[in-house]
């Protein structure tokens, strides 16, 4: 059961910290970034790290970590399925719960940019590191980029960034970059979702780093798609993001798939908290898409 299954995890916190390095080296790695039908459906959970805890209406959905990683393994477990993106807190439970054989995984590098804060786009890396993942026998890093034109704090984003890309890039480990030209509104941060600064934040995420043979872009599905991927050859994986339409989602999604830069989805929210509340069923329809 679960519960038993989630006691243990804290008993061995508590107990027997070392056995999360045990279980990172005793983990089957996968063989391939991409599944059986040629291309990658990750899980990403990394949201609670920067404070966004809500989903749909409700602001504390993923704040109960016991049924965030139970809508997890559910999804982790279902065919098709390749991979995850999560910050270590949640991949060492994972790793406890032993569901990431045979799985990608992806840390999420830099959550300093608390959702809603006055220095939300100041996005400080304070999660995992490139030395870190190597160790763990992880496969990448993701970056969220956020690229403000008129805030004095966007230069030391990149540079962040672009030496984050240079470490993993040289442990041939994946750099997945999170671009979005993005503004102060109302006090807030608000992305540039046209195609016009989507296109413009891939050139400016693709040039980061002195090497780019690893990089690859999680990317906004946002109308134009075609154009919008054709700025940029590197690897694109799409995002999901927040999802208020599933079927118009799903459609935009099959649609920009068919682009040649595309090779998967990265998805979290709306396939572990769909409105219907069927984790499995919602997964298994992103899945047919690929």
């Amino acid at each position: 059961m679960l519960s038993d299954n989630l006691s243990r995890i804290v008993d061995v916190r508590v107990h027997n910290p070392g056995a999360i390095a045990e279980a990172a080296a005793r983990r089957v790695k996968a063989t391939s970034l991409l599944g059986g039908h040629g291309r990658a459906m990750i899980i990403a959970a990394d949201h609670p790290a920067r404070g966004a805890n809500g989903v749909g209406g409700d602001p504390n959905a993923m704040a109960d970590r016991f049924e965030l990683l139970d809508r997890l393994c559910v999804a982790l477990q279902r065919p098709g399925v390749t991979g995850v993106l999560a910050t270590a807190d949640i991949l060492e439970d994972l790793l406890l719960l032993g569901v990431l054989d045979g799985k990608s995984v992806f840390g999420s590098m830099n959550r300093a940019g608390l959702a809603g804060s006055v220095f939300e786009i100041d996005d400080r890396f304070t999660g995992y590191d490139a030395e870190t993942l190597a160790a763990m026998g992880f496969d990448g890093g993701k970056m969220l980029t956020r690229i403000a034109l008129e805030d004095p704090t966007t230069p030391s984003v990149l540079t962040e960034t672009a030496r984050a890309v240079n470490e993993l890039n040289d442990r041939h480990l994946v750099a997945m970059v999170e671009p979005f030209l993005s503004t102060w509104q109302d006090g807030r941060i608000r992305n540039d979702l046209s195609p016009d600064a989507v296109v413009k934040s891939i050139t400016i995420a693709s040039g980061l780093g002195r090497r780019t043979a690893y990089t690859w872009l999680k990317l906004p599905v946002v109308p134009d798609m075609e154009r919008v991927l054709a700025s940029s050859t590197m690897p694109a994986l799409l995002l999901g993001g927040e999802v208020t339409d599933p079927d118009a989602a799903f459609t935009s999604w099959g649609k920009a798939l068919k682009q040649p830069t595309a090779q998967g989805l990265v998805v979290g929210r709306s396939l572990l908290y769909p409105s219907n509340g069927d984790v499995a069923g919602a997964v298994d329809k992103a899945v047919s898409l690929l």
